[in-house]
């Protein structure tokens, strides 16, 4: 095999080109550097550690925490000629033993191993005795707990350094501040390596947030108008809730598999392996699923419970449109999503810095989904890098409006305020809006509180209004969830500025035009197929009928057969002799030879 990095990048891998700095990373790599790589999902991570390993002399070890996927991504390597393998758990142990000996008889170029089976004895007194190319960690941020997913197996990963001082080690994650940054060069002793940080920026999605209001027939809705018949992952906070929305989903026609830990391993892995294999899946999850999918055509990642952090997020989000075309992170959130997420926090049993640290990443996601600029502005902002406005997030095509609330906030907290000092009581939010408009329901005239000063001045508001005005005070730390209470609401330090006049507070509202958008949930338009010539459609079908029966044969996922982004520019191209098909994108020698006459045959078939 050739060691220069662009011949294998062009025979291997089908691809003309790097991207970004991929080149810099990999012939940092290769003559022997260590490298810590932060890279945007479906931005090209992979390949930063796999062209090293193929280049440089002996196998590459890559340290992955997804024991579930490993099989996938081997499946990947050998379809492209790698002679790739895995030792986890879940192999017995004959299986075990061959992939040993070929590592010891340096037949491996590549070989992926779950933390804690490296930091066994065994693991351990087998790597030193084979020859080892490059180390790679991948998902890194799995060692800091700065980061969104710790994994305290991670922590025994510097004994890298110490064993094995003379390999280059890459450590690769998709999302992290520079906090997170800094946690994982210290713990995994990659202080003095290079740090490469490409733009977190993916243009081809478009964010949503919308105000939550009956959130499963909102999803729903969005789905059927956008996303009909597409693949996509619907995140979920709890279990119950994953569960009932599977079934809601499936009871409308939507085709949707759960995935939380309180299943079995084998309905997890099973639903896993149905998701990555099936066309047009949605799987509804907690954030126990995703890290390390490589589908890459999820249309969209939809949430219906507000994320606890923007990194967490921006990772789960990254898992739309891997394949560079049209995708939608679309996220409802609601009041009771900020007054259960700071109930939580309160009531949590980690000490003052835990609590104030998922503070702070709360305010951070509070603050994105509250600002009234550009959506995409503001979560890269959040990992210190700056954009123009992207024009492609609802604040950019349907810019909401501002208002000044600085009367309504002072109704509401002088509620609050009148509750605790003349009735020494708190209540929530419902009740709260029942008083201010005026309502007279039963338990306003049992607790008497009609009798308020405060009782029907906000009946110019309607009650969604007030929702939203209380939402962005406890967004903005103006009100707080009563730590002892059930989600009453108690003033804090800065509302008293507020109930003198001193603090003028701007809010955001929906324009008709975004709340439209909202109700009828956008276009409809199908983007991996609208935009082809009606020709080229019947041929990208084709080759789609044709790669999923070669992926059933194989017992692989479709896309390791061909990302759909390859079988488009087949399908527009439409090349006649292999030739013409050696230069599409993806398609590399060993593709070649084992599809390239079928290839022809489909397209002639079609034609």
């Amino acid at each position: 095999m050739s060691r220069n990095p662009l011949d294998v990048l062009q025979q291997v891998f089908g691809y003309d080109a790097f991207r970004g700095n991929q080149q810099a990373i990999i012939e940092h790599v290769v003559a022997g550097g260590d490298a810590l790589v932060l890279m945007p999902t479906g931005g090209g991570k992979s390949l930063c550690y796999q062209i090293p390993a193929l280049v440089r002399p002996g196998t590459g070890v890559v340290i992955s925490p997804l024991i579930a996927l490993m099989q996938d991504q081997v499946d990947a390597l050998l379809e492209l000629g790698v002679k790739a393998a895995f030792l986890n758990s879940s192999q017995d142990w004959q299986s075990a033993r061959e992939v040993e000996r070929e590592f010891l008889n340096g037949e491996l170029d590549l070989l992926y191993v779950a933390p804690e089976r490296l930091l066994t004895e065994r693991c351990m007194n087998l790597l030193s005795r084979g020859r080892i190319s490059v180390f790679a960690i991948d998902e890194a941020h799995c060692v800091s707990q700065w980061g969104h997913d710790f994994r305290k197996e991670y922590l025994g990963l510097s004994v890298l350094a110490e064993q094995w001082p003379d390999v280059p080690r890459i450590a690769l994650t998709a999302t992290a501040t520079t906090a997170t940054r800094q946690e994982i060069a210290q713990r995994l002793q990659l202080e003095s390596a290079a740090h490469f940080v490409a733009s977190f920026d993916r243009p081809n999605i478009t964010y949503r947030i919308v105000e939550k209001n009956e959130v499963r027939k909102q999803l729903l809705s969005f789905i059927q108008a956008e996303h009909k018949g597409d693949c996509g992952i619907v995140y979920c906070l709890s279990r119950t809730r994953v569960e009932e929305t599977a079934e809601f989903l499936c009871r409308n026609g939507i085709e949707a598999l759960p995935y939380h830990a309180g299943l079995t391993q084998e309905i997890r892995a099973s639903n896993q392996a149905r998701f990555l294999r099936e066309d047009g899946l949605v799987m509804v999850a907690t954030i126990a699923f995703g890290m390390g999918i490589d589908k890459p055509d999820v249309r969209f990642v939809a949430h219906i419970d507000l994320p606890k952090a923007v990194e967490g997020y921006y990772q789960e989000t990254g898992r739309a449109g891997r394949d560079g075309l049209p995708a939608t992170a679309w996220m409802a959130y609601g009041l009771q999503d900020v007054v259960q997420q700071r109930r939580m926090i309160d009531s949590s049993n980690g000490d003052d810095m835990f609590r104030r640290r998922q503070g702070s990443q709360l305010d951070a996601m509070l603050g994105l989904c509250e600002t009234v600029s550009c959506r995409r502005q503001r979560l890269l902002a959040y990992f210190d890098q700056e954009i123009e406005p992207c024009g492609n997030c609802d604040t950019c095509l349907s810019p909401p409006e501002s208002w000044d609330g600085t009367v309504a906030a002072q109704k509401i907290l002088s509620a609050v305020y009148r509750l605790w000092k003349e009735r020494g009581q708190r209540y929530g939010a419902a009740h709260l809006i029942d008083i201010l408009r005026g309502k007279l329901t039963e338990r306003v005239q049992q607790s008497e509180h009609q009798s308020l000063s405060v009782f029907g001045i906000g009946q110019d508001l309607s009650e969604n209004a007030w929702r939203g005005v209380l939402r962005q005070l406890l967004a903005q730390g103006i009100l707080m969830v009563d730590q002892e209470g059930y989600g009453t609401l108690a003033l804090t330090e800065a509302s008293r500025s507020v109930l003198k006049g001193e603090h003028k507070l701007m809010m955001r509202r929906e324009s008709e035009k975004a709340r439209s958008r909202s109700r009828t949930s956008g276009t409809g338009k199908k983007p991996v197929l609208e935009d082809l010539p009606p020709k080229a459609q019947a041929r990208f079908e084709a080759l789609r009928a044709w790669r999923a029966e070669v992926a059933r044969s194989h017992g692989v996922p479709a896309y390791v057969v061909f990302h759909d982004a390859t079988l488009r520019e087949i399908a527009v191209i439409h090349p006649e002799t292999l030739e013409d098909l050696r230069h599409i994108s993806g398609v590399g020698v060993r593709k070649l030879e084992a599809y390239g006459d079928d290839i022809l045959e489909c397209l002639e078939a079609v034609a």
